[in-house]
């Protein structure tokens, strides 16, 4: 990957943009549309949202005030963890939609594939959830459908009844957290791989080890970390409301890690 708009291919033939603009935590209303329309503004085409971000709407309206064609947007939502089973997910989908105040979505992922709500009963709701996503996907509202937080025994429950293969499994992923497992598992059948959380909620930016990395390259930590991401196969979701951190994290196109330090950086305790 040489720049911020170069693409992974999705096992169904999408193209999604190599590194995602991520919006947790960002406040719905000034906040959130000031920092998704920074993001585009320097070059990012890749938006992460989700119903339970509470910021649909804002990353919706800078979307379509952008000044950039739809089509040239790579958009993400999620389905909320209160919203599973086949008849719920339908409703939660076309509130998430009336939210954004889209056409299509690009990609929707299950959030979450056992939160509290259904820990009783988890495989069964995640199956009515997903077969509603291979419907909305086959009627084309959604380009393209995913999981997030999945682990391997996730997986092969939801494989169990699904026709259609995840494309996408958005999981916490950066230096010193692998969790390689679900990463064999996820590349030996070709789902993408996305790494929130990418600077490890600021965790990074105490590690010594990558500190010493990042001087040797006359770059940032951050910089480092999104980097690794890219060059162990993951794509990163960085998230920040600051314009210059915002920019920072689009910087790291014009070096490239050494096996060793990917290595090294991979093995950090964590």
């Amino acid at each position: 990957m040489k720049k911020l708009d170069d693409t992974f291919q999705l096992h169904n033939g999408v193209n999604i943009p190599c590194v995602g603009f991520g919006t947790w935590q960002i406040p719905n209303g000034p906040v959130a549309y000031q920092a998704v329309l920074e993001a585009l503004s320097v070059g990012y085409r890749h938006i992460d949202t989700a119903a339970i971000y509470g910021n649909e709407e804002s990353v919706g309206k800078a979307v379509r005030e952008s000044g950039l064609a739809r089509e040239d947007i790579f958009v993400t939502s999620k389905l909320r963890n209160t919203e599973h089973g086949y008849e719920a997910t339908l409703a939660a989908f076309d509130r998430s939609m009336k939210r954004l105040g889209l056409e299509y979505l690009d990609l929707y992922l299950i959030h979450t594939p056992n939160p509290k709500q259904h820990m009783d009963r988890w495989q069964e709701v995640n199956s009515g959830s997903w077969q509603a996503f291979e419907e909305l996907y086959q009627a084309g509202r959604i380009r393209s459908i995913g999981v997030s937080n999945f682990h391997t025994e996730h997986l092969d429950a939801l494989l169990e009844t699904a026709r259609i293969l995840p494309m996408v499994n958005q999981i916490r992923l950066f230096p010193g957290v692998t969790q390689d497992e679900t990463v064999k598992y996820c590349k030996e059948r070709n789902i993408l791989l996305q790494a929130y959380s990418p600077l490890g909620t600021g965790k990074v930016f105490d590690r010594p080890e990558i500190k010493t990395i990042a001087e040797k390259y006359g770059k940032t930590v951050a910089q480092v970390c999104l980097r690794w991401s890219l060059q162990m196969g993951f794509l990163p979701l960085p998230k920040s409301v600051s314009p210059d951190r915002i920019r920072e994290n689009t910087d790291f196109f014009d070096f490239e890690l050494s096996a060793a330090d990917v290595a090294a950086l991979a093995a950090i305790p964590a």
